[in-house]
C-alpha cells in the first residue's frame, strides 16, 4: 500500500499509434506518445494501479504507478574533452592571456 501524500511517479499515454501525426517517421509512428511524471499521491493506491498524483506545479494528472518515491536521474552527459578548453579560451579572448 501507498500512502496518500507520497511522491511517486506515473505513466500515461498521451497519444497511441492510430492517433499520431502522418508527418513523424514510420518507426515513430507505431509507438504510442507518452508522458512520465512526478507528484504528491492524492489517494492510497498501489504500484501499477491508476492514480492521481499533484505535481509540484499544482496539476492534477492521473495515470499508472510506476514508481515509489523516484529520484532525478539526469546529467550533462559524457565528458567531452574540447569543452574544457571552451573557457580558458573564452577568458583569453576577452581579457586578454594572464587572465587566471
Amino acid at each position: 500500500m501507498i500512502s496518500k501524500g507520497t511522491w511517486v511517479e506515473v505513466e500515461e499515454v498521451v497519444l497511441y499509434p492510430e492517433d499520431r501525426s502522418t508527418a513523424i517517421p514510420e518507426e515513430t509512428k507505431k509507438t504510442p506518445l507518452k508522458i512520465w511524471a512526478k507528484g504528491f499521491l492524492q489517494e492510497d493506491s498501489e504500484l501499477g494501479k491508476r492514480a492521481e498524483i499533484k505535481t509540484v506545479t499544482g496539476r492534477i494528472i492521473e495515470g499508472t504507478i510506476t514508481e515509489v518515491e523516484p529520484r532525478f536521474q539526469h546529467d550533462f552527459g559524457d565528458f567531452i574533452a574540447e569543452i574544457m578548453y571552451i573557457g580558458p579560451q573564452a577568458k583569453e579572448i576577452l581579457w586578454g592571456e594572464d587572465n587566471e
